[in-house]
């Protein structure tokens, strides 16, 4: 029998509110504890300016969103933020279609999360409310997902040595990775999501698509993607991709 499959899968920018104080720790606390807080660091700094466009564009949102990133943000400074498991904080559409409340807890540690603050973590390890893009350019660090690239390659690696990994991951957080590297250590499986002429399919659709897909996979290994239909989107495998394609119109 196989053994399970790992899945790379992004965050989401809508994250739920609220949780409890730190109590356990993460996967990667570890190894990743110490540029985490380097990050942090770099943040509230950054985030010091009077100058309100700056900030917004550091944290990628406006208005009401801008005030709960930046009181997020202070919270983590302080280390006082509350924190859910990333499956609960997470509440875009992927997120919505892996529907993550009816996987088991080993299921979860299966899914492996790139993101700007945390570097990498499980569906299942504690993350605060916060913004922060991959792709940010953050002060004296430069661009996140180049800080982060050899350190996420090497978690990813060590956690799923020998396995099947699946890459669902969007540009910003694939950046993060270190394609060749990854390859060494795993069987890296790369996804598309096409339309019906065949360029690339995006939008709430392809979004809910990527989640109900990183739930087959999950639920039934990698040959469940050939069998893949939801909504009129089609998978199917060749050689090293899975390839889903969405309705005709």
């Amino acid at each position: 029998m196989a053994r399970p499959l790992f899945l790379l899968l992004p965050p989401s920018e809508g994250k739920a509110a609220g949780g409890r104080p730190e109590g356990r720790p993460g996967s990667f606390d570890e190894a990743l504890g110490a540029l985490r807080a380097h990050v942090v660091a770099e943040l509230t700094r950054v985030l010091r300016t009077k100058d309100v466009a700056k900030r917004s564009a550091i944290l990628g949102v406006r208005g009401e969103l801008l005030e709960r990133a930046l009181e997020a943000s202070a919270s983590l400074a302080t280390s006082t933020a509350p924190v859910l498991p990333a499956w609960k904080r997470y509440a875009g559409v992927v997120w919505a279609g892996l529907e993550p409340s009816s996987l088991t807890p080993s299921d979860r540690r299966r899914i492996l999360v790139p993101s700007g603050l945390y570097g990498v973590t499980t569906a299942a390890d504690p993350v605060a409310d916060y913004r922060l893009k991959m792709s940010v350019v953050l002060g004296r660090i430069g661009r996140l997902s180049a800080f982060w690239r050899h350190e996420v390659t090497t978690a990813v690696a060590s956690r799923a040595r020998g396995r099947t990994v699946v890459d669902l991951l969007p540009a910003e957080h694939a950046a993060a990775i270190d394609v060749d590297a990854l390859s060494g250590a795993t069987r890296l499986i790369r996804t598309r999501f096409v339309s019906a002429r065949g360029d690339r399919a995006v939008g709430h659709e392809a979004k809910s698509a990527k989640g109900r897909l990183a739930r087959v996979l999950l639920d039934g290994g990698l040959d469940a993607a050939a069998d893949f239909r939801w909504e009129g989107w089609k998978g199917q495998i060749m050689l090293d991709e899975i390839v889903v394609t969405a309705p005709g119109r």
